[in-house]
């Protein structure tokens, strides 16, 4: 095993391939990054399936959500560390490798599953959001079929994603400055609301007492409040893209930085503040609960608040779909790296685009649409179902990875931790259990269940795949492995 100073200091220079056509190249800004690390927890799931949560559980849902919300602050905060210490292309896969030991197979295993899954996820995000998305444009154009209309988004933004590394950070600005510009509105207005401030509010009896008003706080008990944090896991998952994009910035130590650190506290306030908000304005038993923010906004007699919350959500969506392209073809590319996938796919455009890469994901995508229309309750409910589950396992990884690479880091080039984990390692340990719990908990959870065991199908393949991948390896040339040449570049270096 390297020791992790020779690593930081030079080990390896670049991270780029021996030839020149598979380079990356920094073109985001500080901006690009605050957008996408902000833009990526605050996805539709918020806007819709927050409705189920409350439903379960209650005014309570709101300890669902700062439970499940501390947790992904955790794992951000991790990221930061290893992100700033050690910009990658790949992020997290390339640490899992080295926390499990880069040339030894737990490492290749680790960091195998770690790229497949991630990329697995996402993929099946665009498939997921391409369908939703078309939905929510027919909401104005009841006329055109659903999968023309799922065509033209993903061909859209497939677009924007091979233009450049940049055209995707600018469109993510945008889609994630309007989703966070529209969360700050509706907390504003709501709290005119409650506090009875708002012109339409009642003020016999300011809304706020709502909360309580149906069976009390928790009407349910403890458990729907646990279970309804299970569910909301796949809400915030997207947080971590922005440490997979560090390796194309900039400035990625001081972007990182800055970016997990403006994650932690507005991803907490935009949730349990919103739902808060939400639970205050609709009795949480209400039928109108399964529109929670359209129905807040008509409470609250917003004009045209379908409308509007509609094309909030598409942007949502959309930002979803692009994000999903953009991080399903970086992982792809540095699985290519490691001789995890086939390094044709590694190729770059002149514009340091992995066009190869981007159109796999995107292919993966058609096929899984097509499979929402063919088999909807078979093939495209199976994918549906153990995504969420893969994005847990994912994170268990990355904790794992961090408590191993800190003690390194520490005894072996502690200048590197300009960000650092809060209590190391007891925070980190709280993180693994409270990530191994929910995993056991939705074994005993009846709508969990089937997540959970095609989760666990999914990652049985991956490891069966893995014991196959025997063929990818001999076309990178084992005896000239890529782990000499490529390694995390140090601060300043370009692709």
């Amino acid at each position: 095993m390297q020791p992790a100073s020779a690593v930081l200091n030079g080990y390896g220079g670049d991270m780029q391939h021996a030839d020149n056509g598979s380079q990356l190249k920094c073109s985001l800004k500080q901006r690009h990054m605050t957008m996408i690390a902000l833009g990526g927890v605050i996805g539709a799931g918020l806007f819709v399936g927050s409705g189920v949560v409350i439903q379960q559980a209650g005014p309570a849902a709101i300890l669902s959500f700062l439970l499940t919300g501390g947790l992904v602050v955790l794992v951000m905060r991790m990221l930061g560390e290893m992100a700033s210490a050690m910009p990658a292309v790949g992020s997290f896969y390339e640490y899992a490798r080295l926390a499990f030991g880069e040339r030894k197979p737990s490492g290749e295993l680790a960091g195998f599953l770690t790229g497949w899954m991630y990329w697995y996820f996402w993929v099946i995000v665009v498939a997921v959001e391409t369908v939703a998305g078309a939905h929510l444009v027919q909401f104005w154009l009841p006329q055109v079929p659903a999968w023309a209309i799922g065509l033209a988004l993903l061909l859209v933004l497939t677009l924007t994603n091979l233009i450049s590394v940049g055209s995707y950070g600018e469109f993510e600005f945008w889609f994630a400055s309007v989703k966070v510009a529209a969360i700050i509105v509706f907390l504003f207005v709501g709290t005119l609301f409650v506090l009875g401030m708002w012109p339409h509010a009642n003020h016999a009896a300011l809304p706020i007492a709502q909360i309580a008003a149906h069976g009390g706080f928790m009407p349910k008990g403890i458990g729907p409040v646990l279970s309804g944090a299970v569910a909301a896991t796949g809400f915030y998952f997207g947080a971590e893209i922005v440490t997979i994009a560090a390796a194309e910035a900039r400035e990625p130590e001081r972007a990182v930085a800055k970016a997990t650190n403006s994650v932690i506290t507005r991803v907490l306030v935009f949730y349990a503040g919103s739902i808060l908000l939400v639970v205050a304005i609709v009795p949480w038993n209400s039928p109108a609960m399964s529109t929670p923010y359209v129905s807040a906004l008509e409470a609250m007699h917003i004009p045209a608040a379908a409308h509007l919350m509609n094309a909030i959500i598409l942007t949502a969506v959309l930002s979803a779909l692009n994000s999903g392209l953009y991080a399903a073809s970086r992982m792809m590319f540095a699985l290519t790296r490691r001789g995890d996938a086939p390094r044709s796919l590694a190729k770059v455009n002149s514009r340091g685009v992995p066009v190869r890469a981007i159109l796999i994901g995107t292919l993966f995508g058609y096929a899984s649409v097509v499979m929402s229309y063919v088999s909807p309750d078979t093939v495209f409910a199976f994918l549906v179902n153990s995504y969420g589950t893969v994005a847990i396992f994912v994170y268990v990884l990355i904790a794992l990875s961090q408590l191993k690479l800190r003690a390194r880091l520490e005894r072996e080039a502690p200048g590197k931790l300009r960000v650092k984990m809060w209590c190391y390692p007891y925070l980190t340990w709280f993180a693994i259990i409270g990530m191994g719990a929910i995993i056991v908990a939705m074994a005993f959870i009846p709508d969990q269940r089937k997540p959970l065991w095609f989760g666990v199908v999914s990652l049985a393949v991956l490891i069966a795949v893995y014991w196959q991948r025997g063929r990818w390896r001999k076309d990178v040339g084992h005896a000239q492995h890529s782990i000499d040449t490529e390694r995390m570049r140090v601060s300043g270096r370009r692709y």
